[in-house]
């Protein structure tokens, strides 16, 4: 028989399986939580099985006072800050975060706090990025890269208008640049002269990945149980309480977060929510030729000639990495694929994007992630229109990671309030899109 032991302070587990003979229901258990095992060469054998230093919380149970499905980056930061409070909580997740078939792959994001996104987004920007300065001393890693953020374009430029107009009214700093400023304070920029530049010396650069390992870690310490590489079938909200069913068992919760991303509208099918799910890419370059490193450079953001580009400087030796915000194609999530190239314009877009403005650098890889977006493309950060007891995070419109820290922590007074301190009026699920 199968036993397992666990500590209070849930650290690594040790798990014995002694003398078990390996049947459907047993390799399920092992091969969902533990290892890639064959069960057709282990069928009807007895085995012995020492496994220790496991970091996965293997769930014992089904019933939990809360559910989060999808385990991303909102979702972990949620199942954060609900065990850190004693919250009984299960994650479910269909891969294993940090993983490549979401939004939050790719090693960076931005943190830009004067929000193009408007003015209501800047309480939130300013509170995420506590938050983030609050994990880095939990965790005691640097998750947070203060790089700056460089904004480049024609001075009438929408985004660099309302990059301005949001700086003024929050009382951001904002410095101006002339083309020749910024091509003596950063020369590996090749800038034509009648560009205007904006820096914001207090934004930079997220490692998303990290942070969501981070969050992980902290959701082991706080008793939060996750069950990984696990589909979610179907969500029945009752009147009380809700059914989850997966490919593997059901679960049964008091309340329940979804925040599944691309496949938020799916499991919520009933309300036909307005959310597009679309194919982005981005690419790392190599920058052994310039002096571009995050110690010197900023993270940028171009428009330009209708065309948004981002980026961020050499992190970690991989390189500089470059995004095009304005070039998407539809996608069907679980038809997916890292298929980066399959399109010239992948990596076409990008060259000619580095070639002219950072040069003297040569295209190394990349990689294609899926975004959610809604027609106004601000969030969905709500409660049911039927069941206050399910809380809806979705549709973050490729600008949600950098608020994930704080939208966590709004999640968590939802779903256990009702309410929550922040202001997300502009996020309502009933709202005109």
């Amino acid at each position: 028989m199968a036993s397992i032991k666990k500590d209070q302070n849930r650290k690594p587990l040790k798990i014995k399986i002694r003398k078990q003979i390996v049947n459907r229901h047993s390799y399920n258990r092992l091969h969902g939580c533990l290892l890639p095992l064959d069960f057709k060469r282990l069928a009807g054998k007895k085995i012995i099985v020492v496994i220790l230093n496991i970091e996965r919380v293997i769930p014992v149970k089904n019933k939990y006072s809360v559910i989060v499905v999808g385990a991303g980056s909102v979702g972990m930061a949620a199942g954060y800050y609900l065990g850190k409070q004693g919250v009984d909580t299960l994650l479910i997740d269909a891969y294993d975060p940090p993983h490549h078939h979401g939004s939050h792959h790719g090693e960076t994001r931005l943190i830009r706090h004067a929000s193009g996104e408007g003015v209501e987004y800047v309480p939130l920007v300013l509170r995420a990025q506590e938050l983030w300065s609050e994990l880095e001393k939990e965790v005691n890693r640097k998750l947070f890269y203060p790089t700056g953020t460089l904004m480049v374009g024609e001075e009438t430029a929408p985004f660099i208008q309302s990059t301005i107009s949001v700086a003024q009214q929050c009382s951001l700093p904002l410095e101006k640049l002339t083309a020749a400023d910024i091509k003596s304070r950063w020369p590996a920029f090749s800038i034509p002269d009648e560009f205007t530049g904006y820096f914001e010396p207090t934004s930079g650069a997220l490692l998303s990945q990290e942070i969501i390992q981070a969050y992980k870690q902290l959701c082991v310490k706080h008793n939060v149980d996750m069950q990984f590489n696990t589909a979610v079938t179907s969500i029945q909200p009752l009147e009380e309480g809700v059914i989850v069913k997966t490919n593997e068992r059901t679960y049964f919760a008091d309340k329940i977060v979804v925040s599944a991303g691309a496949w938020t509208g799916k499991l919520l099918k009933e309300l036909d929510l307005p959310l597009q799910v679309v194919r982005k890419t981005f690419g790392w370059f190599d920058s052994k030729n310039i002096t571009f490193q995050a110690s010197n450079a900023p993270c940028f953001y171009f428009g330009y000639e209708n065309q948004k580009y981002y980026g961020f400087p050499d992190m970690n030796g991989n390189g500089i990495k470059v995004g095009r915000n304005d070039s998407e194609k539809e996608v069907e999530p679980d038809n997916m694929e890292q298929d980066f190239g399959k399109y010239k314009s992948d990596a076409g877009d990008l060259k000619r994007f580095i070639d002219r403005f950072i040069p003297n650098t040569t295209f190394k890889e990349g990689k294609a992630c899926m975004i959610t977006k809604t027609p106004d493309k601000n969030f969905i950060l709500d409660s049911h229109p039927n069941y206050n007891h399910v809380v809806i995070a979705g549709g973050f419109s490729g600008h949600g990671f950098k608020y994930s820290s704080v939208i966590g922590e709004i999640v968590s007074q939802l779903i256990q309030n009702g309410t929550t301190t922040h202001d997300i009026t502009p996020f309502t699920i009933k709202r005109n899109f």
